[in-house]
């Protein structure tokens, strides 16, 4: 009897082919959001499951399935596993790294450019038919090139974020856990380690590019937007909980900080709907990494990683190796 996957969401066709050619295979073509229930139901008889950010994968769910091996995420991030609890249960766990670095540094820059610039908003107005004629002070916003860009988070996507910099003439100073080489430093046009209070009071735009976890959540709370200038720039395009939104909104409608550029949310797809009422921000539904040819490399890495979990061989994107060391 061949074993069972479940692939949680939709995905492209062709991989759905790939997988169905060594496994019997559950897909959800029909791009379902399941329901815990619904969920616990379907994983009961699976080997392996490919899911996405939209899949919380509990104790709760694993105890409910006692033959499941692995959990493959398309992400890089993985805060919807509990990683630990997969780890007592023998179940490896893996996501997609590397392979979105670029795109998403790439689409940290457009919603920079997009923020400090106001694009959108200036774009709502316009077709909106106000414009009228030119003026002198329509739309003002904030220069990118020679000014300050700060980056938390300078893991691969952080990086790739700065050595973007170089191009816009722009300082670039970071915060991380740890301080990157020098020979990184230098590649990252030049970045400077600083503490995560100066970097808040000295860049004109930040951009948070670091995973979640419990101790990431609400990095950017009350009291750090307002060591921010009020003329900086906000741009998350790391996960939502990274920022306290409703801290951000009043900061955003209080003019205490000029603009904000967000791909990710608390509770998403449920934000806030007082994010709607701002002109000040701009709103993108978690992207950053969709381009066709990424998002295609972060399924067939999912891919990858179940199929070398299902027949012996371990993932290249292990997260959990001590389950195999258990083994």
């Amino acid at each position: 009897m061949r074993q069972r996957i479940l692939v949680a969401r939709a995905v492209f066709p062709a991989l759905i082919d790939r997988l169905a050619s060594r496994f019997e295979v559950e897909s959800n073509q029909a791009d379902r959001i399941f329901s815990a229930d619904e969920l616990v139901e379907k994983m009961r008889d699976k080997d392996a499951l490919l899911t996405t950010a939209s899949e919380r994968i509990s104790a709760r769910e694993m105890s409910a399935s006692p033959q499941l091996k692995a959990i493959c995420n398309i992400a890089v991030g993985y805060n919807n596993i509990d990683v630990d609890a997969a780890t007592h249960a023998g179940i490896m766990v893996t996501n997609t790294p590397d392979v979105l670095n670029e795109t998403t540094a790439d689409f940290a820059w457009a919603l920079l450019m997009a923020t400090a610039r106001r694009v959108t908003e200036s774009e709502r107005w316009l077709r909106a038919g106000n414009w009228q004629k030119w003026r002198y002070d329509a739309f003002l916003g904030a220069d990118v090139h020679g000014s300050t860009l700060g980056i938390i988070g300078m893991g691969r996507i952080g990086q790739a974020i700065a050595r973007r910099s170089l191009g816009f003439n722009m300082r670039v100073i970071y915060h991380n856990r740890s301080r990157l080489s020098a020979q990184r430093e230098h590649e990252a046009n030049q970045a400077r380690y600083v503490d995560r209070d100066a970097l808040l009071r000295t860049a004109d735009h930040v951009v948070l590019a670091l995973p979640y976890s419990t101790e990431s959540h609400h990095t950017i709370g009350a009291a750090e937007l307002a060591q921010m200038k009020p003329s900086a720039t906000l741009v998350n395009i790391a996960r939502g909980g990274i920022v306290d939104d409703v801290a951000l909104i009043a900061a955003l409608r209080d003019n205490r900080l000029a603009a904000a550029g967000l791909d990710v949310f608390e509770n998403e797809p449920a934000l806030h709907p007082d994010f709607l009422r701002l002109s000040n921000v701009v709103l993108t539904p978690h992207i950053a990494s969709a381009s066709e040819p990424t998002r295609r490399a972060m399924a067939d890495c999912a891919a990858d990683n179940l199929i070398a979990a299902l027949t012996g061989v371990t993932p290249p994107n292990l997260l959990n190796p001590e389950v195999k060391r258990k083994k």
